[in-house]
Protein backbone atom coordinates (compact mmCIF):
# COMPACT_ATOMS: atom_id res chain seq x y z
CA UNK A 1 0.00 0.00 0.00
CA UNK A 2 2.80 2.34 0.81
CA UNK A 3 4.61 2.05 -2.61
CA UNK A 4 1.01 2.34 -4.37
CA UNK A 5 0.84 5.60 -2.41
CA UNK A 6 4.17 6.80 -3.54
CA UNK A 7 3.43 5.78 -7.18
CA UNK A 8 -0.04 7.82 -7.06
CA UNK A 9 2.14 10.82 -5.09
CA UNK A 10 4.85 10.77 -8.09
CA UNK A 11 2.23 10.38 -10.80
CA UNK A 12 0.70 13.95 -9.27
CA UNK A 13 3.93 15.46 -8.70
CA UNK A 14 4.17 15.16 -12.37
CA UNK A 15 0.98 16.39 -13.56
CA UNK A 16 -0.25 13.41 -15.16
CA UNK A 17 -3.76 12.00 -15.04
CA UNK A 18 -4.96 9.64 -12.03
CA UNK A 19 -5.05 6.25 -14.05
CA UNK A 20 -4.18 2.93 -12.26
CA UNK A 21 -2.01 1.80 -15.82
CA UNK A 22 0.05 5.51 -15.37
CA UNK A 23 0.74 4.38 -11.30
CA UNK A 24 2.07 1.07 -12.73
CA UNK A 25 4.01 2.85 -15.43
CA UNK A 26 5.49 5.58 -13.32
CA UNK A 27 6.57 2.34 -10.38
CA UNK A 28 8.50 0.94 -13.47
CA UNK A 29 10.06 4.04 -14.53
CA UNK A 30 11.94 4.20 -10.61
CA UNK A 31 15.70 3.01 -10.83
CA UNK A 32 16.41 -0.14 -9.80
CA UNK A 33 17.59 0.05 -6.20
CA UNK A 34 14.67 2.42 -5.55
CA UNK A 35 12.36 -0.39 -7.17
CA UNK A 36 13.50 -3.52 -5.09
CA UNK A 37 13.73 -1.31 -2.08
CA UNK A 38 9.84 -0.79 -2.60
CA UNK A 39 9.17 -3.67 -3.59
CA UNK A 40 8.22 -3.26 -7.42
CA UNK A 41 10.71 -6.08 -7.96
CA UNK A 42 10.80 -8.97 -5.65
CA UNK A 43 12.32 -12.21 -5.64
CA UNK A 44 9.90 -15.01 -5.64
CA UNK A 45 10.62 -19.01 -6.12
CA UNK A 46 14.24 -18.35 -7.04
CA UNK A 47 13.34 -16.06 -9.73
CA UNK A 48 12.59 -12.09 -9.62
CA UNK A 49 9.40 -11.01 -10.53
CA UNK A 50 8.16 -7.25 -11.54
CA UNK A 51 4.92 -5.81 -10.20
CA UNK A 52 2.41 -6.12 -12.87
CA UNK A 53 -0.79 -4.24 -13.57
CA UNK A 54 -3.20 -6.69 -11.93
CA UNK A 55 -1.59 -6.25 -8.97
CA UNK A 56 -1.88 -3.04 -8.57
CA UNK A 57 -5.40 -2.84 -9.72
CA UNK A 58 -6.05 -5.63 -7.17
CA UNK A 59 -4.23 -3.58 -3.99
CA UNK A 60 -5.85 -0.42 -4.94
CA UNK A 61 -9.37 -2.17 -5.17
CA UNK A 62 -8.26 -3.98 -1.62
CA UNK A 63 -7.70 -0.25 -0.14
CA UNK A 64 -10.68 1.64 -1.38
CA UNK A 65 -12.60 -1.10 0.08
CA UNK A 66 -11.21 -1.27 3.38
CA UNK A 67 -11.67 2.71 3.53
CA UNK A 68 -15.40 2.68 2.19
CA UNK A 69 -18.58 2.09 4.08
CA UNK A 70 -20.33 -0.82 4.35
CA UNK A 71 -23.43 0.95 2.95
CA UNK A 72 -22.24 3.71 1.16
CA UNK A 73 -24.00 7.06 1.51
CA UNK A 74 -22.42 9.60 -1.06
CA UNK A 75 -20.16 10.16 2.71
CA UNK A 76 -16.69 9.44 3.45
CA UNK A 77 -16.04 6.98 6.63
CA UNK A 78 -13.85 7.93 9.52
CA UNK A 79 -11.24 6.06 7.99
CA UNK A 80 -11.00 7.25 4.91
CA UNK A 81 -11.34 10.69 6.65
CA UNK A 82 -8.15 9.56 8.82
CA UNK A 83 -6.10 8.65 6.20
CA UNK A 84 -6.80 12.14 3.74
CA UNK A 85 -5.93 13.78 6.94
CA UNK A 86 -2.64 12.21 7.34
CA UNK A 87 -1.66 12.39 4.01
CA UNK A 88 -2.46 16.45 4.04
CA UNK A 89 -0.68 17.22 7.69
CA UNK A 90 2.29 14.85 6.26
CA UNK A 91 2.60 17.46 3.61
CA UNK A 92 2.22 20.54 5.63
CA UNK A 93 4.93 19.85 8.36
CA UNK A 94 7.53 18.63 5.11
CA UNK A 95 6.80 21.82 3.88
CA UNK A 96 7.81 23.99 7.51
CA UNK A 97 5.41 25.72 7.03
CA UNK A 98 4.52 28.48 9.80
CA UNK A 99 0.56 27.93 10.99
CA UNK A 100 -1.15 30.87 12.56
CA UNK A 101 -4.21 29.34 12.07
CA UNK A 102 -6.32 31.42 9.51
CA UNK A 103 -7.96 28.89 6.90
CA UNK A 104 -10.51 29.85 3.56
CA UNK A 105 -13.01 27.39 2.94
CA UNK A 106 -14.75 26.56 -0.13
CA UNK A 107 -16.04 23.90 -2.54
CA UNK A 108 -16.27 23.27 -6.15
CA UNK A 109 -17.89 20.25 -8.73
CA UNK A 110 -16.12 17.30 -9.09
CA UNK A 111 -17.71 15.91 -12.47
CA UNK A 112 -17.91 11.96 -11.84
CA UNK A 113 -16.11 9.50 -14.47
CA UNK A 114 -19.48 7.67 -14.81
CA UNK A 115 -22.54 8.36 -16.56
CA UNK A 116 -25.87 10.55 -14.56
CA UNK A 117 -28.63 7.39 -14.06
CA UNK A 118 -30.58 6.01 -16.51
CA UNK A 119 -34.15 6.04 -16.29
CA UNK A 120 -34.51 3.28 -14.75
CA UNK A 121 -32.13 4.87 -12.38
CA UNK A 122 -29.10 2.35 -12.48
CA UNK A 123 -25.47 4.03 -12.55
CA UNK A 124 -22.31 2.62 -12.44
CA UNK A 125 -21.48 5.07 -9.06
CA UNK A 126 -23.91 4.92 -7.06
CA UNK A 127 -22.68 7.66 -4.49
CA UNK A 128 -22.15 10.34 -7.04
CA UNK A 129 -25.25 12.84 -7.62
CA UNK A 130 -26.83 15.72 -9.19
CA UNK A 131 -25.79 19.05 -8.11
CA UNK A 132 -25.35 22.63 -8.96
CA UNK A 133 -22.52 25.10 -9.56
CA UNK A 134 -21.69 28.42 -11.07
CA UNK A 135 -20.25 29.16 -14.62
CA UNK A 136 -18.61 32.21 -16.20
CA UNK A 137 -21.78 34.12 -16.02
CA UNK A 138 -22.70 36.18 -13.14
CA UNK A 139 -25.99 34.65 -11.25
CA UNK A 140 -26.14 31.58 -13.46
CA UNK A 141 -25.72 28.11 -12.69
CA UNK A 142 -25.24 24.73 -14.25
CA UNK A 143 -26.14 21.13 -13.28
CA UNK A 144 -23.49 18.55 -12.91
CA UNK A 145 -23.05 15.06 -11.73
CA UNK A 146 -20.56 14.15 -9.40
CA UNK A 147 -19.30 15.59 -6.00
CA UNK A 148 -18.64 18.04 -4.24
CA UNK A 149 -14.72 19.00 -3.57
CA UNK A 150 -14.12 21.13 -0.47
CA UNK A 151 -10.73 22.50 0.84
CA UNK A 152 -9.29 24.16 3.80
CA UNK A 153 -6.77 26.82 2.50
CA UNK A 154 -3.86 28.37 5.25
CA UNK A 155 -3.94 32.31 5.49
CA UNK A 156 -1.81 34.88 6.77
CA UNK A 157 -3.03 36.65 9.76
CA UNK A 158 -4.51 39.78 9.14
CA UNK A 159 -1.35 42.03 9.97
CA UNK A 160 1.34 39.05 9.46
CA UNK A 161 3.86 38.27 6.79
CA UNK A 162 3.16 36.20 4.17
CA UNK A 163 2.84 32.59 4.20
CA UNK A 164 2.60 29.45 1.72
CA UNK A 165 -1.39 28.94 1.05
CA UNK A 166 -1.06 25.24 1.25
CA UNK A 167 -3.99 22.70 1.74
CA UNK A 168 -4.37 21.54 5.54
CA UNK A 169 -7.78 19.78 4.31
CA UNK A 170 -10.53 18.25 2.06
CA UNK A 171 -13.39 16.46 1.95
CA UNK A 172 -15.49 14.83 -0.76
CA UNK A 173 -19.00 13.94 -0.33
CA UNK A 174 -22.06 13.64 -2.75
CA UNK A 175 -24.44 16.68 -3.19
CA UNK A 176 -26.84 14.70 -1.08
CA UNK A 177 -25.07 16.25 1.67
CA UNK A 178 -24.98 19.77 2.58
CA UNK A 179 -21.29 21.18 2.04
CA UNK A 180 -21.22 23.22 5.22
CA UNK A 181 -22.37 20.50 7.37
CA UNK A 182 -19.58 18.05 6.41
CA UNK A 183 -16.71 20.70 6.49
CA UNK A 184 -17.64 21.27 10.66
CA UNK A 185 -16.44 17.89 10.89
CA UNK A 186 -13.40 18.09 9.11
CA UNK A 187 -12.55 21.40 11.11
CA UNK A 188 -13.72 19.85 14.59
CA UNK A 189 -10.65 17.15 13.46
CA UNK A 190 -8.01 19.92 13.18
CA UNK A 191 -8.82 21.52 16.15
CA UNK A 192 -8.74 18.18 18.05
CA UNK A 193 -5.45 17.02 16.79
CA UNK A 194 -3.63 20.40 17.71
CA UNK A 195 -4.64 23.05 14.80
CA UNK A 196 -5.89 25.83 16.67
CA UNK A 197 -8.44 27.85 13.78
CA UNK A 198 -8.49 31.58 14.86
CA UNK A 199 -9.77 33.54 11.68
CA UNK A 200 -11.97 31.82 9.19
CA UNK A 201 -13.01 33.09 6.26
CA UNK A 202 -15.55 31.62 3.81
CA UNK A 203 -18.34 33.44 1.15
CA UNK A 204 -22.07 33.08 1.71
CA UNK A 205 -22.41 29.33 0.60
CA UNK A 206 -21.39 28.56 3.85
CA UNK A 207 -22.72 32.08 5.60
CA UNK A 208 -26.79 31.69 4.38
CA UNK A 209 -26.92 28.21 6.23
CA UNK A 210 -28.64 27.28 9.62
CA UNK A 211 -26.30 28.56 12.30
CA UNK A 212 -26.95 25.28 14.25
CA UNK A 213 -25.46 23.46 11.57
CA UNK A 214 -22.00 25.76 10.51
CA UNK A 215 -21.54 29.07 12.61
CA UNK A 216 -22.48 28.10 16.24
CA UNK A 217 -20.40 24.60 16.34
CA UNK A 218 -17.46 26.70 14.94
CA UNK A 219 -17.53 29.42 17.09
CA UNK A 220 -17.65 26.25 19.84
CA UNK A 221 -14.08 25.85 18.81
CA UNK A 222 -12.79 29.13 19.03
CA UNK A 223 -13.12 30.31 15.23
CA UNK A 224 -13.81 34.00 14.64
CA UNK A 225 -15.83 33.73 11.37
CA UNK A 226 -15.09 36.32 8.66
CA UNK A 227 -17.56 35.75 5.90
CA UNK A 228 -19.70 37.51 3.33
CA UNK A 229 -23.28 37.83 4.03
CA UNK A 230 -26.15 36.66 1.83
CA UNK A 231 -28.46 39.23 -0.01
CA UNK A 232 -30.81 38.11 1.74
CA UNK A 233 -29.35 38.40 5.11
CA UNK A 234 -28.52 42.08 4.94
CA UNK A 235 -29.96 45.04 7.24
CA UNK A 236 -32.29 44.90 10.13
CA UNK A 237 -33.52 41.06 10.81
CA UNK A 238 -35.51 41.66 13.70
CA UNK A 239 -34.78 42.91 17.43
CA UNK A 240 -33.59 41.68 20.65
CA UNK A 241 -34.63 43.80 24.20
CA UNK A 242 -35.07 46.63 21.63
CA UNK A 243 -31.95 46.84 19.60
CA UNK A 244 -32.04 46.38 16.24
CA UNK A 245 -30.53 43.04 14.66
CA UNK A 246 -28.47 44.39 12.00
CA UNK A 247 -24.77 42.08 10.13
CA UNK A 248 -24.90 40.21 13.37
CA UNK A 249 -24.35 43.19 15.51
CA UNK A 250 -26.62 45.58 17.70
CA UNK A 251 -27.18 48.66 17.51
CA UNK A 252 -28.94 52.11 19.35
CA UNK A 253 -32.87 51.37 17.96
CA UNK A 254 -32.51 55.28 16.81
CA UNK A 255 -30.08 54.65 14.67
CA UNK A 256 -30.89 55.90 11.26
CA UNK A 257 -32.44 53.51 8.67
CA UNK A 258 -30.45 54.76 6.23
CA UNK A 259 -27.11 53.73 7.96
CA UNK A 260 -28.56 50.15 8.81
CA UNK A 261 -29.49 49.19 5.24
CA UNK A 262 -25.83 49.95 3.92
CA UNK A 263 -24.07 47.97 1.14
CA UNK A 264 -21.36 46.94 0.90
CA UNK A 265 -18.60 48.50 -1.82
CA UNK A 266 -19.13 47.65 -5.06
CA UNK A 267 -15.97 45.72 -7.08
CA UNK A 268 -15.19 48.44 -9.32
CA UNK A 269 -15.60 51.60 -6.95
CA UNK A 270 -13.57 54.48 -7.51
CA UNK A 271 -12.00 56.20 -4.58
CA UNK A 272 -14.87 59.25 -4.00
CA UNK A 273 -17.04 56.05 -3.29
CA UNK A 274 -14.50 54.31 -0.80
CA UNK A 275 -14.53 57.57 0.79
CA UNK A 276 -18.39 58.20 1.60
CA UNK A 277 -18.71 54.69 1.85
CA UNK A 278 -16.02 54.91 4.81
CA UNK A 279 -17.89 57.90 6.56
CA UNK A 280 -21.10 56.13 6.53
CA UNK A 281 -19.31 53.20 8.44
CA UNK A 282 -17.86 55.03 11.04
CA UNK A 283 -21.15 56.65 11.80
CA UNK A 284 -23.02 53.71 11.69
CA UNK A 285 -20.43 52.52 14.48
CA UNK A 286 -21.61 54.77 16.67
CA UNK A 287 -24.55 53.67 17.02
CA UNK A 288 -23.54 50.05 18.12
CA UNK A 289 -23.75 49.12 21.15
CA UNK A 290 -20.53 48.45 22.76
CA UNK A 291 -19.15 44.88 24.41
CA UNK A 292 -18.31 45.29 28.13
CA UNK A 293 -17.07 41.37 28.40
CA UNK A 294 -15.96 38.67 26.69
CA UNK A 295 -17.54 35.61 25.85
CA UNK A 296 -17.86 33.03 28.48
CA UNK A 297 -18.40 29.54 28.31
CA UNK A 298 -21.68 29.24 26.89
CA UNK A 299 -21.64 32.16 24.53
CA UNK A 300 -23.25 34.53 26.38
CA UNK A 301 -21.62 38.06 26.82
CA UNK A 302 -22.87 41.80 28.35
CA UNK A 303 -23.34 45.09 25.92
CA UNK A 304 -23.60 48.28 26.73
CA UNK A 305 -26.24 51.40 25.19
CA UNK A 306 -23.47 53.73 23.27
CA UNK A 307 -24.71 56.53 24.85
CA UNK A 308 -23.64 54.67 28.49
CA UNK A 309 -20.35 54.04 26.39
CA UNK A 310 -19.59 57.72 25.68
CA UNK A 311 -20.11 57.60 21.60
CA UNK A 312 -23.64 59.07 20.87
CA UNK A 313 -25.38 61.96 22.63
CA UNK A 314 -28.97 60.48 23.61
CA UNK A 315 -31.89 63.16 26.06
CA UNK A 316 -32.42 59.67 28.05
CA UNK A 317 -29.07 59.34 29.05
CA UNK A 318 -28.66 62.86 30.74
CA UNK A 319 -24.72 62.13 31.30
CA UNK A 320 -24.27 61.90 27.92
CA UNK A 321 -25.43 64.88 26.37
CA UNK A 322 -22.55 66.75 28.17
CA UNK A 323 -20.35 65.25 24.96
CA UNK A 324 -19.09 67.23 22.18
CA UNK A 325 -21.13 68.21 19.78
CA UNK A 326 -18.98 66.57 17.47
CA UNK A 327 -20.58 63.13 18.67
CA UNK A 328 -23.82 62.07 16.93
CA UNK A 329 -27.09 62.84 18.83
CA UNK A 330 -30.24 60.89 18.76
CA UNK A 331 -32.76 63.92 17.70
CA UNK A 332 -36.27 61.68 18.33
CA UNK A 333 -35.45 58.56 21.33
CA UNK A 334 -38.29 56.05 21.29
CA UNK A 335 -41.08 57.38 23.06
CA UNK A 336 -41.77 53.73 25.29
CA UNK A 337 -38.17 53.29 25.61
CA UNK A 338 -37.17 49.92 25.50
CA UNK A 339 -34.95 48.06 28.00
CA UNK A 340 -31.42 48.28 25.89
CA UNK A 341 -31.91 52.22 26.50
CA UNK A 342 -33.33 51.84 30.41
CA UNK A 343 -30.72 49.67 31.34
CA UNK A 344 -27.03 50.09 31.43
CA UNK A 345 -26.28 47.10 29.88
CA UNK A 346 -28.12 44.08 28.42
CA UNK A 347 -27.36 40.38 28.26
CA UNK A 348 -26.95 39.14 24.31
CA UNK A 349 -27.29 35.00 24.09
CA UNK A 350 -25.28 33.46 21.19
CA UNK A 351 -28.63 32.82 19.13
CA UNK A 352 -28.85 36.52 18.52
CA UNK A 353 -27.49 36.93 15.12
CA UNK A 354 -25.78 33.50 15.06
CA UNK A 355 -26.28 33.51 11.44
CA UNK A 356 -24.50 36.38 10.45
CA UNK A 357 -22.23 37.50 13.70
CA UNK A 358 -18.21 37.62 12.70
CA UNK A 359 -15.62 38.98 13.47
CA UNK A 360 -15.52 42.29 12.08
CA UNK A 361 -18.51 44.70 11.37
CA UNK A 362 -20.01 44.43 7.97
CA UNK A 363 -19.81 45.93 5.95
CA UNK A 364 -16.43 48.31 7.41
CA UNK A 365 -13.21 48.88 5.90
CA UNK A 366 -11.38 46.22 8.78
CA UNK A 367 -13.96 43.67 7.43
CA UNK A 368 -12.88 44.26 3.63
CA UNK A 369 -9.45 43.68 4.37
CA UNK A 370 -9.56 40.58 6.43
CA UNK A 371 -12.06 39.11 3.78
CA UNK A 372 -9.81 39.86 0.80
CA UNK A 373 -7.51 36.81 1.98
CA UNK A 374 -10.02 34.49 1.03
CA UNK A 375 -9.10 34.89 -3.11
CA UNK A 376 -6.34 31.97 -1.39
CA UNK A 377 -9.28 29.88 -1.49
CA UNK A 378 -10.00 30.40 -5.02
CA UNK A 379 -6.58 30.21 -6.03
CA UNK A 380 -6.48 26.82 -4.33
CA UNK A 381 -8.62 25.15 -7.04
CA UNK A 382 -7.35 27.32 -10.09
CA UNK A 383 -4.08 25.53 -9.54
CA UNK A 384 -5.77 21.73 -8.96
CA UNK A 385 -8.16 22.92 -12.12
CA UNK A 386 -5.28 24.12 -14.24
CA UNK A 387 -4.64 21.98 -17.49
CA UNK A 388 -0.65 23.11 -17.34
CA UNK A 389 -0.66 21.46 -13.66
CA UNK A 390 -3.29 18.34 -12.49
CA UNK A 391 -6.35 19.72 -14.79
CA UNK A 392 -8.64 17.73 -11.78
CA UNK A 393 -11.46 17.33 -13.71
CA UNK A 394 -13.71 14.76 -15.79
CA UNK A 395 -11.56 11.87 -17.11
CA UNK A 396 -8.74 12.96 -14.18
CA UNK A 397 -9.21 9.45 -12.01
CA UNK A 398 -11.66 7.34 -14.35
CA UNK A 399 -12.78 5.33 -11.15
CA UNK A 400 -16.00 4.77 -9.35
CA UNK A 401 -17.29 5.29 -5.92
CA UNK A 402 -16.33 8.02 -3.58
CA UNK A 403 -13.03 6.38 -1.97
CA UNK A 404 -11.05 5.89 -4.86
CA UNK A 405 -11.73 9.18 -6.42
CA UNK A 406 -10.71 10.95 -3.01
CA UNK A 407 -7.77 9.23 -2.57
CA UNK A 408 -6.66 10.09 -5.93
CA UNK A 409 -7.92 14.09 -5.21
CA UNK A 410 -5.46 13.66 -1.50
CA UNK A 411 -2.42 12.71 -3.91
CA UNK A 412 -3.27 15.98 -6.19
CA UNK A 413 -3.43 18.01 -3.23
CA UNK A 414 -0.50 17.10 -1.55
CA UNK A 415 1.72 17.18 -4.97
CA UNK A 416 0.09 21.02 -5.38
CA UNK A 417 1.63 21.80 -1.65
CA UNK A 418 5.07 20.33 -2.55
CA UNK A 419 4.76 22.58 -5.41
CA UNK A 420 3.32 25.95 -4.19
CA UNK A 421 6.07 26.11 -0.80
CA UNK A 422 8.82 25.01 -3.43
CA UNK A 423 7.93 28.06 -5.36
CA UNK A 424 7.41 30.21 -2.19
CA UNK A 425 10.86 29.39 -1.24
CA UNK A 426 12.09 30.16 -4.38
CA UNK A 427 10.43 33.73 -4.65
CA UNK A 428 11.69 34.60 -0.82
CA UNK A 429 14.70 33.66 -1.63
CA UNK A 430 14.67 36.43 -4.73
CA UNK A 431 13.62 38.69 -2.80
CA UNK A 432 16.61 38.26 -0.64
CA UNK A 433 19.04 38.44 -3.11
CA UNK A 434 17.57 42.00 -4.68
CA UNK A 435 17.76 43.33 -1.18
CA UNK A 436 21.07 42.26 -0.54
CA UNK A 437 21.79 44.08 -3.86
CA UNK A 438 20.15 47.26 -2.74
CA UNK A 439 17.20 46.73 -5.13
CA UNK A 440 14.07 48.05 -4.79
CA UNK A 441 10.78 45.61 -3.93
CA UNK A 442 8.55 44.54 -6.25
CA UNK A 443 5.15 44.96 -6.38
CA UNK A 444 3.00 42.30 -7.70
CA UNK A 445 0.20 44.33 -10.27
CA UNK A 446 -3.22 42.81 -10.30
CA UNK A 447 -4.59 41.61 -13.56
CA UNK A 448 -7.25 44.96 -13.33
CA UNK A 449 -3.98 47.16 -13.56
CA UNK A 450 -2.61 45.27 -16.64
CA UNK A 451 -6.00 45.28 -18.75
CA UNK A 452 -6.28 48.98 -18.28
CA UNK A 453 -2.88 49.47 -19.37
CA UNK A 454 -3.53 46.98 -22.15
CA UNK A 455 -6.70 48.78 -23.22
CA UNK A 456 -4.89 52.27 -23.04
CA UNK A 457 -2.18 51.28 -25.54
CA UNK A 458 -5.44 49.55 -27.99
CA UNK A 459 -7.04 52.76 -27.93
CA UNK A 460 -3.87 55.29 -27.99
CA UNK A 461 -3.45 57.47 -31.21
CA UNK A 462 -0.75 56.36 -33.43
CA UNK A 463 2.87 57.68 -33.10
CA UNK A 464 3.60 60.95 -35.11
CA UNK A 465 6.08 60.38 -38.52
Amino acid sequence: MRTLLLGMLRLSSEGRPGHLVRVHEALLCLPEAEQRRLGVIVRLHGAEHRLTYRQVEYTYGLIARALSKERPDGAPSELLCEVIDRLLEASVVACAAPTGGCYAIDWSALEAWSRPPRRDGRCTDPEAAWGHRTVNCPGESETFFGYYLQAVTMLKEERGAQVPELVARIHLASPKHDPPAQIVGVLKRMAGAGAPISDLLCDCGYSYRDPAAFALPLRAIGAKLVMDIHPNDRGMKGTHQGAVICGGALYCPAAPEALLELSPLAPRADQEQIARQERCEQELSRYKLSPISGYDKDGYRRVACPAVAGKVRCPLRPASMALSYQRASVSCPPAHPPRCCTQQTITVAPSVGAKTAQKHDYPSAAHRRSYARRSAAERTFASVYDAATNNLARGHCRLRGLAPIALFCATVFVARNLRIADSFAARRAQEARERAKGLPARRRRGRRGQAGELAGAANAPPPAA
